[in-house]
């Protein structure tokens, strides 16, 4: 059986997880539950950063009212790295003009567990949307977030890790103990904030069986990122605790980086500080685009 087909096996389900994320056009009445929802779709490509394109003849408190969200936010981002608005009661008017200045952005997440989310960084870096999923997909609650990343995506990964078991030996296994057991080591060290230890496993003679034996041994938790800040990378959590497959695909779909890293969160999903400044301008001088309105 080939390498590739393993990897497929790593992020079995990857179209299943991914293909129902979405973020509302419109706003929803956490009180009603009937409204039609429109979606909008996952980031097609990688994008650079550009201003929002945005219908600005809105009526003038729903402008007004869309400024007034994004200023508070923007006024607490100068003062502090985690900053949020609660959008749950806005109506839907103001919440699409809202969607609609923020647009979409490289990463995209689905948190699992304990709570469905799905969390869609914006066009300024560091500006996420999260939004808690019922189980009839409808949006209970609605969340401006800024922060490096949100912190319930390092909550759901530990919250999905469980005690591994050392799969049995099979025929064919060369490097994959060893991987293991220097993954169950660095996971019981680490502490939060450390710097990540990575194994490259595309580096490393990995025989198909190697790869099904961790596999098996801690396989893939309770959240998924898609980033598209450096390609297409996909970043799973697995069940042991602070371990992450993350792996990169060219423009074909075919792997050209697989890895595992033992980190709170990999550092190509998050926000960097440099960025988090920069969206603090942007969104700026997106405000006085509006405000000219």
């Amino acid at each position: 059986m080939q390498y590739r087909q393993y990897v497929h096996l790593i992020v079995i389900g990857w179209d299943e997880i991914m293909r129902d994320f979405h973020i509302p056009l419109v706003g929803i009445d956490s009180q009603s539950e009937a409204e039609e929802v429109r979606y909008l779709p996952l980031p097609g490509e990688m994008t650079t950063f550009a201003m929002p394109v945005v219908n600005l003849v809105a009526d003038p408190e729903i402008l007004e009212a869309v400024c007034t969200v994004l200023e508070n936010l923007r006024s607490a981002m100068l003062t502090k790295r985690d900053a949020k608005i609660d959008l749950t009661r806005l109506t839907p008017d103001v919440v699409e003009l809202i969607n609609q200045s923020l647009g979409q952005g490289e990463v995209s997440v689905i948190v699992r567990n304990p709570s469905n989310l799905h969390i869609q960084e914006t066009v300024f870096a560091g500006i996420w949307r999260i939004q808690k999923m019922s189980t009839q997909s409808v949006v209970s609650s609605d969340m401006l977030h800024a922060c490096a990343i949100p912190a319930e995506v390092q909550k759901s990964a530990l919250s999905g890790t469980t005690v591994v078991s050392v799969p049995p030996m099979q025929q064919g296994i060369m490097n994959a103990p060893a991987v293991l057991n220097e993954l169950l080591e660095r996971s019981k060290k680490y502490q939060e904030g450390n710097a990540a230890h990575i194994i490259n496993l595309s580096l490393l003679p990995m025989s198909p069986e190697d790869l099904a034996y961790l596999y098996d041994a801690f396989g893939t938790g309770t959240v998924s990122i898609l980033s598209r800040g450096y390609g297409n990378c996909r970043i799973t959590s697995t069940r042991l605790a602070n371990v992450w497959w993350v792996q990169y695909f060219n423009s074909t779909d075919q792997i050209i980086l697989n890895t595992l890293e033992v980190v709170d969160v990999p550092e190509v999903a998050l926000a960097a500080d440099e960025d988090f400044l920069e969206s603090v301008v942007r969104l700026g001088e997106w405000l006085s685009v509006m405000r000219e309105q």
